[in-house]
């Protein structure tokens, strides 16, 4: 041991040993991660690793040992013999391809640290062979328990350094096996040179085939250090790409694993490659061998258990030839009561992908949702769609003698039963109507529901017209019948119109157009009724639909203009108030009464901004009259039921500047008849911000003295009809005397509509009615003409 440090402390140059110990840690941290490369690699990858492996360990070796040969200040009067300088280089790189070969190919410990011994005893027969090149004028001599123990070194911590590199691939595992590998080589390097004995012999003399060791160390130092980097950073580039490789994989296995999907790859025979646990699972081949299988043997063996039926050969040979022909192709299979999409796709260089996806509850949603497509999902009844394409089917299937009948059907009366009970009262009664349709109707009727409160009815095969007479007259009576729902007791009526193929038509669309004529005329006719359609009923509805598109274009084209009644104090005779009424200047027909199109514009919703505008218009035009000149305006049912009018009123008295008690709204006894409540709300809603309220056409409809006492009415007017016969009926007499009576005692105004002689204006102040209007005073006029009717003399009341 003494000779050892001795030799290592007073014989070696420090600098160049630190530079062979630097050349040894980068050939040991090369060898360890080409080590790992060689390990990680299969087939005839890791021939070529394990090579490399050697080339670099056994370069790094020679080269530590001239550079530290250099070092050595005995031998700097040497030279080196080439042939076996180059031995000792070829024995360092085959006795470590040797162990390096057995320990890579070996997962057993005892192997690896076998292999780590041979490729110490490879640093040993190099440094030893390298000695023996060594030619100077001295004679090398021995110590042999020096020598053993250098061997030992080397074996020991490179059998160590690989072992510990073999066990797990990470940078503290290569880092610890570096430093061992290390060790090894310089460990056995200083105390094999401790082991040197030399006798000077100036006899010997230096071969001409020998190089300089100062030559000889930077060649193999240059050249080791360029190999040497070279594999390093081949076994890096290789390591990151092996790792974003690894990476790749196991995204892929990550994403193959959980597919919602069946995958399976087979190559051009048929043959299974790979596949997911979700194939497996999804076809109960689980507990089947399947990696590297023929699918036909698979089909085979399935056969043999019952679970494959058809020809297993047939079907796998015409996989076989659409993957071979690049077809693509999708199937549905049914595999233990679920219905499974197999999509095959060929891959380039034969072979193909299958992916097979669970489409059970796929297909039950589809039929589901074209069932709903072509069902009312309240009734259950067939709905427009669906009954088109039975009524045109039935009219193909209708022989030359038969006759087909299209029957319209709308509730009468719903939309009151709706609004009085509620939605869900309402559903429930269409649900009843429905239940009784279909149990009234033929076998081969079709029975549908085309929405709202509108149902449909196809009578197929039945040749006369009493057929479907005699069926719209039983649908009027059960439709008819009373309902009990959720302790109510409901009676609703039915309008039915009728066509008949093929004299009113020989498609769908003109017979359904022509039974809903029909339905328009029985609706007409009274309601609970049937008409069948007639040929001038079409002319009826052309004209009406020209009417209304002409009043939808007049919104447009701002054709309606409001005009003015005044009603005058009966007493004094002035006039007090204006009551707006709407014309329509029409550009061909000129001007349009009320009567002739307020109903349409009711029935088709354009009241609402009809009346709008009046209100808009009516307030504007009475804020330029004197403040004790009042306005009135009629609100329409409709009209009053909408969620903006008391938006409505207030954005007209806003803009136009009117106070509110100038504004008198006037509305009849049929809105008092909608849901009362939330009617009375409205109404009191209106009356707090200051506008008055009229009942119009009083005594005309359900008059009930409840009205009076649920809400404080400013003014009640009278209808026309009882004022026109006022002079010629006692019982008219007696109606005006009632309700003018009436008004004094509750403080009620009354105003008699219609006046148009003195004499109905002398009885009407002798029963105390507080005002008129009518065309004795002026008929409407427009507001142009406002002031030219307050100017108008007052009238004198004859005593």
């Amino acid at each position: 041991m003494y000779q050892v440090l001795y030799c290592l402390t007073e014989q070696h140059d420090w600098s160049l040993v630190a530079l062979g110990g630097a050349v040894c840690l980068l050939a040991s941290a090369a060898a360890i991660s080409l080590f790992h490369r060689a390990r990680a690699t299969r087939g005839p990858g890791r021939l070529a690793w394990i090579t490399l492996d050697a080339v670099v360990s056994g370069c790094g070796v020679w080269a530590t040992h001239f550079i530290a040969m250099l070092a050595y200040g005995p031998g700097d009067a040497g030279a080196y013999n080439i042939p076996v300088t180059i031995l000792s280089l070829i024995l360092a790189i085959s006795v470590t391809f040797v162990g390096l070969s057995i320990a890579v190919s070996s997962s057993r410990a005892a192997w690896i640290v076998v292999g780590g011994a041979i490729v110490g005893g490879g640093v040993a027969a190099m440094h030893y062979t390298g000695m023996a090149a060594l030619e100077m004028p001295a004679r090398v001599g021995w110590v042999g328990s020096t020598v053993a123990a250098s061997v030992l070194l080397g074996v020991v911590f490179a059998a160590l350094a690989l072992f510990v590199a073999a066990r797990r691939d990470d940078i503290s595992h290569a880092l610890s096996a570096t430093a061992l590998l290390t060790l090894a080589i310089v460990a056995h390097h200083f105390t094999a040179m401790g082991a040197v004995l030399l006798t000077p012999d100036p006899t010997l003399a230096i071969s001409g085939l020998a190089v300089p060791p100062a030559s000889m160390s930077f060649l193999t130092a240059t050249a080791a250090v360029a190999i040497i980097a070279i594999a390093l950073v081949a076994a890096l580039l290789d390591r990151r790409a092996k790792g974003e490789l690894g990476r790749q994989q196991l995204v892929l296995d990550s994403a193959l694993e959980n597919m919602s999907q069946g995958l399976c790859m087979f190559d051009a025979d048929g043959k299974i490659i790979l596949f997911n646990e979700r194939y497996a699972s999804m076809l109960r081949r689980t507990d089947i061998a399947l990696t590297g299988r023929l699918l036909v043997d698979v089909f085979r063996e399935e056969q043999a258990k019952g679970q494959w039926l058809g020809d297993a050969d047939e079907f796998f040979a015409r996989l076989v030839a659409d993957a071979r022909e690049g077809r693509t192709t999708t199937d549905v299979i049914n595999r233990f009561g679920r219905s499974i999409r197999v999509v095959n796709q060929p891959m380039q260089g034969g072979g193909w992908v299958a992916t097979f996806e669970d489409i059970t509850e796929w297909l039950a949603a589809q039929d589901k949702i074209s069932h709903m497509a072509r069902h009312d999902a309240l009734t259950g009844l067939p709905n427009r769609v669906l009954f088109h394409e039975e009524l045109e089917q039935g009219l193909h299937r209708a022989k030359s003698d038969d006759q087909l009948a299209v029957l319209c059907l709308d509730l009468d009366h719903f939309k009151d039963i709706n609004d009085s009970l509620g939605h869900p009262i309402g559903d429930a009664l269409l649900k009843e109507v429905g239940r009784r349709l279909k149990a009234t109707v033929g076998e081969h009727d079709t029975v549908a529901r085309l929405g709202g409160d509108e149902f449909a009815v196809v009578q197929i095969g039945r040749s006369e017209e009493a057929a479907a007479r005699s069926l719209a007259g039983r649908l009027v009576e059960v439709i008819s019948a009373p309902y009990e729902i959720d302790d109510h007791q409901i009676v609703i009526g039915v309008s039915i119109g009728i066509s008949l193929s093929p004299q009113d038509g020989s498609n769908p669309d003109e017979l359904l157009k022509n039974a809903d004529l029909a339905l328009y005329r029985a609706k007409a006719d009274g309601r609970g009724t049937y008409r069948f359609f007639e040929t001038g009923m079409d002319a009826r509805a052309q004209a009406r639909r020209l009417l209304e598109m002409d009043l939808r274009a007049a919104l447009q084209r701002d054709e309606f203009q409001p005009y003015y009644q005044p009603i005058r104090d009966v007493a004094s005779g002035r006039v007090v108030a204006f009551e707006a009424l709407l014309r329509w200047n029409h550009p061909q027909r000129g001007l349009i009464a009320p009567v002739s199109f307020i109903p349409l514009a009711e029935e088709t919703g354009l009241i609402v901004q009809l009346g709008e505008f009046v209100l808009r218009s009516a307030c504007t035009d009475a804020a330029t009259w004197p403040d004790d000149v009042d306005v009135a305006v009629n609100l329409s049912p409709v009209q009053f039921k909408s969620p903006n009018l008391i938006a409505s009123v207030t954005a007209a008295l806003a803009a136009s500047g009117l106070e509110a008690h100038r504004l008198e709204l006037e509305i009849t006894e049929s809105v008092l008849l909608q849901n009362s409540e939330a009617t009375l709300t409205t109404l009191h809603e209106l009356r707090a911000m200051g506008v008055r309220i009229s009942l119009d056409d009083f005594g005309t409809g359900y008059s009930s003295l409840s009205y009076l006492r649920s809400f404080p009415f400013d003014k009640i007017k009278i209808d026309r009809s009882f004022v026109s016969e006022l002079a010629t009926r006692e019982d008219s007499m007696a109606i005006i005397r009632a309700v003018t009576g009436l008004g004094r005692s509750l403080g009620i105004v009354t105003t008699a509509e219609g006046v148009e002689n003195d004499a109905q204006l002398e009885l009407l102040r002798r029963e105390g009615c507080t005002q008129a209007q009518g065309y004795l005073f002026s008929k409407p006029r427009p507001a142009s003409e406002v002031a030219m009717m307050l100017d108008r003399p007052r009238l004198r009341v004859s005593a």
